[in-house]
C-alpha cells in the first residue's frame, strides 16, 4: 500500500468521502455526517489528509486531522481532531486504519498539537475497538454531535 498526502477536495478523497457517508447512512439511518469540513482544515501545518492506494493505484482508505483549539463545541487548546477515517470493505482487516492513524498522530505531534481527539458513534464498534487498542480513552463530548446520545468521543495525549 502507498499512503499519500492529498488535499481534502482531491477527486479520490471526494469519492471515498461519498462512500463513508453512504456507510454512515446505512449504519445510523440518517443523512450521514453533517459536520462541516472545509479543504483548508486539512492543509499543513494545521492539518493533514491521507489516502492509501492499493497496488493498482486505487484509493482504498482515508484519514485526516485538523487543528482545533478551545471553542464553543468543547475542544481544548492543542487538539488535533481526527476526521474521515475510512477503509473500503474489501481492504478491512489489513491494518490500513492503524497505519494511517499512526501517521496522523505523528504529524499532529510534529505540528505541536498535544491531544488527538475523535468523535465516532455506537454503531461503529470496530472503530471504537481500533481507537481503544491504540491508546484512546473516552473523554468529554465535543463537536457537532456532542449532544447526541449515540456519540462517543475519545482522546489520546500526543
Amino acid at each position: 500500500m502507498n499512503i499519500r498526502t492529498v488535499p481534502f477536495d482531491h477527486p479520490d478523497a471526494v469519492k471515498l468521502n461519498d462512500e463513508v457517508q453512504e456507510e454512515y447512512r446505512r449504519r445510523y439511518g440518517d443523512g450521514g455526517d453533517a459536520t462541516v469540513l472545509h479543504p483548508d482544515d486539512f492543509r499543513p501545518p494545521n492539518g493533514l489528509f491521507l489516502i492509501a492506494y492499493d497496488e493498482q493505484d486505487r484509493p482504498v482508505a482515508t484519514g485526516g486531522w485538523r487543528a482545533q483549539d478551545e471553542n464553543d463545541e468543547g475542544n481544548q487548546d492543542g487538539d488535533a481532531e481526527l476526521k474521515r477515517m475510512f477503509v473500503i470493505e474489501q481492504c478491512r482487516g489489513l491494518g490500513l486504519a492503524r497505519r494511517i492513524l499512526a501517521l496522523l498522530e505523528e504529524d499532529a505531534r510534529a505540528a505541536g498539537r498535544t491531544r488527538m481527539v475523535l468523535e465516532t458513534g455506537d454503531q461503529q464498534p470496530e472503530a471504537v475497538a481500533l481507537y481503544g487498542s491504540s491508546g484512546y480513552d473516552r473523554c468529554g463530548k465535543f463537536g457537532y454531535y456532542r449532544f447526541h446520545e449515540n456519540s462517543i468521543c475519545m482522546a489520546k495525549q500526543l
